[in-house]
């Protein structure tokens, strides 16, 4: 097994360089780190996490809240940070709140015992509480915006704008939104941006909700949509699933009778018929640029920077105009 002297004797530094640019890569010039990187990977070298703790005050773990993992939306968020993490040898400690905030709280104390840092995505708990929290953690949010704490949003709300934008033109005035959980930071943001384009363009908006984001609650929706709708935003993909079965099973046809579109782009809206309308949002891309905002906090660089992504509308065939038309 190869020590620490065999990577420092290979890349051609002393055991002390070969130290730092493994555990505080920040004070070794990037030439000599790659180098020593590189000696590390030949040799199969991995440095000891109970050694590492003692010596950098590190543990070169990274504590990661989501709010769930039946809902598939967040895989992709995962292995984005994952992938980043395991690039600076770094390892991910994943816990899931079930939105509530007073588990989401136990559980971030908990990691942050562990952890050099935490990661929160689409936290519930109060502004204050997150606040609290980033006085005593490096702390970084995703999709969730609080004062000048560090974060990495998925601008979902644009999205969706343009998706509004997109029914408008075709001629649709009885738009539907139905909302997400509770809550939730990012619901807000698009509910008022829809709210704002339907009255720019004398439209009348219909929101649904507080929804769960669920096929089942999707299912309900369509049940209690207004007959006068020509048109219906769903929170995600889930809702939408259950939105087609419901207006399926109540003989409203889409597009035919309905156009429908969801806030993100899970695989199977490819498949369904007809192909949903949907926005292509960068969840991989947001896992990873959160894991790196956080590691510049643990660098000592000033983060107090939110990071948005534009999520991109894919145009397919639930949507039409209105039949009136």
């Amino acid at each position: 097994m190869a020590t620490l002297m065999d990577v420092a004797r290979a890349a051609g530094v002393s055991k002390a360089t070969a130290s730092r640019a493994l555990q505080r890569p920040e004070l070794v010039a990037e030439p000599t780190r790659l180098r020593v990187l590189d000696a590390a990977q030949r040799l199969g070298f991995h440095p000891n996490a109970a050694a590492r703790a003692l010596t950098t005050g590190r543990t070169g773990l990274v504590g990661l809240v989501v709010p769930t993992l039946s809902n598939p939306f967040f895989a992709p968020l995962v292995m984005g940070a994952q992938q980043t993490a395991e690039k600076t040898d770094r390892h991910l400690l994943i816990a899931v709140s079930e939105y509530d905030p007073t588990r989401e709280a136990e559980l971030a104390d908990r990691l942050a015992e562990q952890a050099d840092g935490l990661i929160m995505v689409t936290p519930v708990g109060t502004d204050a509480a997150l606040r609290e929290r980033a006085r005593r953690v490096p702390l970084i949010l995703v999709d969730r915006q609080v004062g000048r704490l560090p974060a990495v949003v998925a601008d979902t709300a644009t999205g969706l704008a343009q998706l509004m934008d997109h029914l408008l033109d075709q001629g649709h005035r009885d738009i539907a939104y139905v909302s997400g959980p509770a809550g939730s930071w990012a619901d807000g943001q698009r509910s008022a941006i829809l709210r704002e384009r339907a009255e720019q363009a004398k439209a009348r908006l219909h929101v649904l909700g507080p929804m769960p984001p669920t096929f089942d609650a999707g299912i309900e929706a369509a049940r209690t949509l207004p007959r006068e709708a020509t048109a219906v935003l769903a929170y995600n993909s889930y809702l939408t699933l259950g939105l087609l079965h419901g207006l399926a099973a109540a003989h409203r046809r889409v597009p035919e009778d309905v156009s429908l579109a969801a806030a993100d782009d899970l695989s199977s809206l490819k498949s369904t018929t007809p192909s949903v309308t949907a926005l292509d949002v960068p969840v991989e891309e947001v896992g990873a640029l959160a894991v790196t905002r956080l590691i510049d906090l643990l660098a000592g660089h000033h983060v107090t920077v939110t990071s948005r992504l534009p999520s991109r509308p894919v145009l397919r065939a639930s949507t039409a105009p209105p039949a009136n038309r």
